[in-house]
């Protein structure tokens, strides 16, 4: 992993599909967040890749195109195999959000304002109090809930400008949540955003994690699926081989898809505060290859 100097920040990364994803080990990944929250301009939105949302955008080529404009970190078992399939080799971490996001909040010693949407009102408060309990010296202020009208999306983010978080987290569950971020959130809402799943649902208990043991063998996935089979199964035992056969064909055909880069961006002045309509300058997250 290289930092450039001023905004110009680069990441290893290694292509997944088609996709660029990070392929940091937990140190750097932990240190590059890090850096990101500390620059002084711009925004960066970190998505996460699994076997799942994967699936999701090998369907839909929009999809594709919002991950591409985002920084991507590998989640789960399957990405690592999608990885050893096309590379040889699998990620140097798992850096799933659920175990990123906390572990990031405990290596910020620098107090930091916290903005959470997602999940039901009881969840965000739990998984609010969670939080202050887990890294006390940051603020975090639960902004709405995730089940609200789309026509409600700018007076949220109007509270969000108003707040000036640094850190923005939106659990809204896959594609959703990338999809609603990409085209309501932009740079003055928080210098760095993450979409992060289920995260207040395990962090507020409404769902309880795998054991520490089933995590470190990879198969927190066969563990979820046992809490809520009629939910998960069409993911996990349907998904999970779709998935496979995805990255075998990439792998077979060979070469790359087009992309455009994962960038850090900076407002123009007077730009539109929504990420669509944002007239941005930026620096690409790029492959020191």
């Amino acid at each position: 992993m290289q930092f450039a100097p001023d905004t110009a920040i680069q990441a290893s990364q290694r292509d997944i599909l088609g996709l660029k994803v990070c392929d940091l080990g937990w140190a750097d990944a932990l240190a590059f967040a890090d850096e990101l929250l500390s620059l002084p301009i711009g925004q960066t939105v970190v998505s996460f890749l699994n076997a799942n949302n994967a699936n999701l955008m090998m369907k839909n080529p929009d999809y594709r195109v919002i991950l591409d404009r985002q920084l991507v970190f590998p989640d789960g078992y399957g990405v690592d195999i999608a990885s050893w399939i096309s590379h040889g080799s699998m990620f140097p971490a798992n850096l799933n959000g659920t175990d990123f996001v906390p572990a990031l909040l405990t290596y910020v010693s620098r107090p930091l304002k916290v903005a959470m949407i997602g999940a039901r009102p009881e969840v965000l408060a739990r998984a609010a109090e969670a939080f202050r309990r887990h890294a006390p010296w940051h603020m975090f202020v639960p902004v709405s809930d995730g089940f609200f009208a789309e026509e409600e999306s700018d007076a949220i983010m109007a509270r969000v400008r108003d707040l000036k978080p640094d850190l923005l987290l939106v659990a809204m569950g896959s594609p959703k949540q990338e999809k609603w971020v990409d085209t309501y959130v932009g740079p003055g809402h928080a210098r760095l955003v993450m979409t992060v799943g289920a995260l207040f649902d395990f962090v507020g208990g409404q769902f309880p994690r795998a054991p520490a043991m089933v995590r470190r063998l990879r198969l927190e996935w066969l563990y979820r699926l046992a809490q809520e089979p009629s939910r998960l199964w069409r993911r996990y035992l349907l998904g999970n081989p779709v998935f496979l056969l995805h990255a075998i064909r990439h792998k077979v055909l060979g070469g790359e898809l087009p992309r455009t880069g994962a960038m850090v961006q900076s407002p123009a002045p007077g730009a539109s505060p929504r990420g669509k309509d944002t007239a941005t300058s930026s620096t690409t997250v790029q492959s020191p290859n």
